[in-house]
């Protein structure tokens, strides 16, 4: 099925988790731009798990960040409708929003990654084996959710009990000093780096991506491309190529990826749905390649139709 002016799409946007007001920002720079493209489009708030599409939906644009709309829930929804929709499939979402089995395919595929462990807190709240400075991140959700940085034995336990708030299998990770990078892949091309500089003396968490949300006058800055060097620039994508073909997304995602002082990467995760509003980061790299807003989100339409016939 090819996209015409004639197909409706459904702009799917809120949902029932923690980034509901982030993907409302999204869902409406989404119907802005398609609208002015001359497509058809509707604006669909998901508030629970069984949405109601508009009648003759030829596709939905889903821009639900984090729980129930990037976990393959959404995406075994719509199959079961028989709609078809952007970005990554029922699969793949599921190992890349999962924190500990998006590890297990790094190391199995040989992705570079942090080091790490899982430590199991269902019979109570338990320290990890690793030892200081490690970061504690809770594994099904999204945007920095629950995540913690312990850089002091004495805040162990507190960060633990906090994560585990959110999660009873806790994915522990390495602490990597280094600089904070992005990249976009989209159907195979890989977009120019984008680097993230939260405010001194924080860290990239909810707060410093989305001052907004919590009333903060100051939040990270981002520059693209990165002041890196050919080579480096070479190796960071690479690398967020490499994550991104191991977890066997279809279609786009957002990478993220470490790198430190010694030249080395290190991913993090995969978004399989990253921020869609104009000055979020994969359209930031997108046009940094040449794509404007409304064409990225064209492009996403184009290349999802195509890969669900």
């Amino acid at each position: 099925m090819k996209l015409t002016e004639e197909t409706l799409i459904a702009v799917l946007m809120g949902g029932p988790g923690a980034e509901r007001e982030v993907s409302i920002a999204s869902g409406r720079s989404v119907v802005k731009a398609l609208a002015a493209k001359g497509y058809r489009v509707e604006a669909v708030d998901v508030v629970d798990t069984e949405p109601k599409l508009p009648v003759g939906t030829g596709l939905a644009f889903n821009v639900i960040h984090g729980t129930f709309g990037e976990d393959g829930k959404l995406q075994s929804y719509l199959e079961a409708l028989g709609i078809r929709y952007t970005g990554a499939g029922v699969k793949s979402s599921e190992v890349a929003f999962d924190k500990n089995l998006s590890k297990k395919c790094f190391l199995d595929y040989e992705v570079p990654t942090p080091g790490s462990e899982i430590v199991d807190c269902g019979n109570g709240v338990k320290l990890p084996e690793m030892s200081v400075p490690f970061v504690v991140k809770p594994p099904r959700e999204g945007s920095s959710v629950g995540i913690r940085m312990v850089k002091d034995v004495s805040e162990s336990m507190a960060a633990m009990k906090d994560a585990a708030k959110f999660s009873s299998d806790l994915l522990v990770e390495e602490f990597v000093e280094g600089r904070e990078l992005t990249v976009g892949v989209l159907n195979g091309e890989v977009f120019p780096v984008v680097e993230i500089a939260p405010p001194e003396g924080e860290w990239y968490d909810m707060e410093t991506k989305y001052p907004w949300l919590s009333g903060k006058e100051v939040g990270s800055q981002y520059t693209c491309p990165a002041d890196l060097t050919p080579e480096e620039t070479a190796i960071v994508q690479a690398a967020a190529k490499k994550a991104h073909d191991a977890l066997g997304i279809e279609v786009y995602s957002r990478v993220d990826v470490l790198l430190n002082s010694f030249g080395n990467p290190y991913v993090l995760e995969a978004n399989t749905i990253p921020g869609m509003t104009e000055t979020s980061l994969l359209p930031m790299g997108a046009a940094e390649a040449g794509y404007s807003f409304g064409d990225l989100c064209v492009k996403i339409a184009e290349i999802s139709l195509a890969a669900r016939p």
